[in-house]
């Protein structure tokens, strides 16, 4: 049994490593993976888009996580199912029409990714007191998007490296499956090492124990979630707080689905003609770490100004730097130099208007029920990115990458209606003199 002499750096950096990971594969890795595979745009913007179901309906089964079990037991159990979803996706590769059997792995890995996450934040709740909850959230922060790293720069680079090394010797319709097969292989021996890593060494941490022993009482656990539910709907300004976190995001949700087979298809299709390792390092690495600066970046500037006198410049870094997809479109640079400076512009400007949003959650959720409301928020903000994305692809298809990116620009204008609907929200008149403090 783990003692507890451990302490929180022997486990949060792996856990939310952990939780980092099966997310960036299911949204991003696998837009990658099924255009390699010769999916078209419509179907990987509709089938993966449908993928953030489980991210909008997670607070719907959350009283399970409580009631049943140790939120430890939930973490390690779900790292095990993860690993065997992956195992899954690689088994499945080589097989007759893959992307059926890819796709159902890939909603367990939803599934299973999502509860982990209800299991993991709890768990970082209950083991830590108050101080060391704000210590270590910029660790689970950076780990989180070190996995980002991995899945989105590493494993992507590595598929594109056996691709072309398998590509030497037999023809491209075998190589392509096979060195995808390997890569997700290669993802199943992390988790597998995750979990047994967590397995050992998370500690079992007392509240923990005493949630599992005591639990919320079965009888009253669907009472007070509907009260839960029927609270945040009577909050105050919650229309014009659920256009925000609706909308916010509308342009970059069917940008983000498009993005990466832009930079892969061929020029005579309109795209930029990149390799899988080549676009594995723009997006996976350079990036995230332009979307990590801007986050960073966005929190020092709310914490100087707050968020209302922040709103407008950070809604126009979220949508103005659109324009690089635009460019890129018209100009079909060579230079991977210029195609990665113009990403790192779109994702630092991404990290930073972002901010406004996560930041605008939490203070509109604060009160007596704040984690539960919290987590309300974030599935709506999963329904924002899930409905238009799935049919971007549709729209790309339809009026080529081009018009698509002109699109995309008028697609800013919902997320400039919806702040201007905000900017006076009685959230952030409560929050302090100028949205800075929560009160």
């Amino acid at each position: 049994m783990p003692k507890k002499k451990n302490t929180a750096w022997s486990w949060i950096p792996t856990l939310y490593f952990a939780q980092g990971l099966p997310y960036v594969i299911v949204m991003t890795v696998a837009v990658i993976m099924f255009k390699r595979l010769g999916m078209p745009n419509a179907d990987i913007a509709l089938y993966t888009s449908g993928l953030y179901l489980p991210w909008v309906i997670k607070p719907l089964w959350s009283p399970l996580v409580d009631l049943l079990k140790t939120k430890r037991w939930w973490i390690v159990a779900m790292q095990l199912v993860m690993g065997a979803g992956f195992a899954g996706i690689a088994l499945t590769l080589e097989a007759p029409d893959p992307f059926r059997y890819c796709l159902a792995f890939l909603w367990l890995l939803a599934f299973s990714s999502a509860t982990h996450d209800i299991a993991a934040d709890g768990f970082y709740m209950l083991a830590l007191d108050e101080r060391r909850q704000a210590y270590f959230v910029g660790i689970r922060n950076t780990f989180y998007r070190l996995a980002v790293i991995a899945g989105q720069g590493g494993l992507v680079m590595l598929a594109g490296a056996l691709e072309k090394r398998y590509a030497a010797t037999r023809p491209e319709a075998e190589a392509i499956p096979e060195a995808w097969a390997i890569t997700f292989y290669v993802a199943t021996g992390i988790f597998f090492l995750l979990f047994l890593y967590h397995h050992l060494f998370l500690p079992h941490a007392a509240k923990d124990a005493v949630c599992r022993q005591t639990g919320a009482a079965k009888s009253s656990i669907g009472k007070e979630f509907l009260l839960t539910f029927a609270s945040f709907f009577q909050k105050k300004g919650i229309v014009p707080a659920l256009a925000f976190i609706l909308l916010y995001r509308f342009a970059e949700s069917q940008l983000v689905k498009i993005a990466s087979p832009f930079l892969l298809d061929a020029p005579t299709a309109g795209g930029l003609g990149l390799d899988t390792s080549t676009v594995g390092f723009i997006y996976g690495t350079v990036g995230v770490i332009a979307l990590t600066a801007g986050g960073i970046l966005g929190g020092i500037f709310i914490a100087r100004r707050g968020l209302r006198r922040s709103l407008w410049q950070m809604v126009c870094a979220m949508n103005l730097p659109n324009l690089v997809y635009l460019y890129l479109a018209y100009a079909h640079p060579e230079s991977e130099t210029v195609i990665s400076a113009c990403v790192a512009v779109e994702q630092l400007g991404y990290g930073f208007g972002f901010t406004a949003l996560t930041y605008f959650m939490m203070l509109f959720s604060a009160g007596k029920q704040q984690t539960a409301h919290y987590a309300l928020c974030t599935g709506f903000m999963a329904l924002g990115m899930m409905l238009p994305g799935m049919v971007s692809g549709w729209i790309q298809e339809l009026i080529g990458y081009r018009h698509f990116f002109l699109w995309i620009m008028l697609a800013t204008l919902p997320s400039f209606l919806a702040t201007q609907a905000i900017a006076r929200h009685p959230a952030l008149r409560a929050s302090g003199k100028d949205g800075a403090d929560v009160a």
